[in-house]
């Protein structure tokens, strides 16, 4: 797994601050960027996917051990 871009650290937020912190962030990276999203909130690998899909932007994997989720820019 390569390494990301970017990682947002939002270990002790709960939702849907880790989403709003990644909503805030993405569109200030390049498009093709990856940023991971470290986020320990249970909630958190429904949500982040979730609003991947709403957004059209791409969910790339999640990494529950760390627990993180790589989202790529794509517009």
């Amino acid at each position: 797994m390569s390494e990301p871009d970017e990682v947002l650290d939002c270990r002790g937020q709960r939702c849907p601050l880790p989403v709003i912190n990644l909503a805030r962030r993405l569109p200030e990276l390049p498009v093709g960027a990856v940023v991971r999203v470290l986020a320990d909130d249970p909630a958190a690998a429904v949500d982040i996917p979730a609003w991947c899909r709403m957004r059209g932007q791409e969910f790339v994997a999640a990494h529950p051990d760390g627990p993180g989720y790589d989202v790529r820019r794509s517009h």
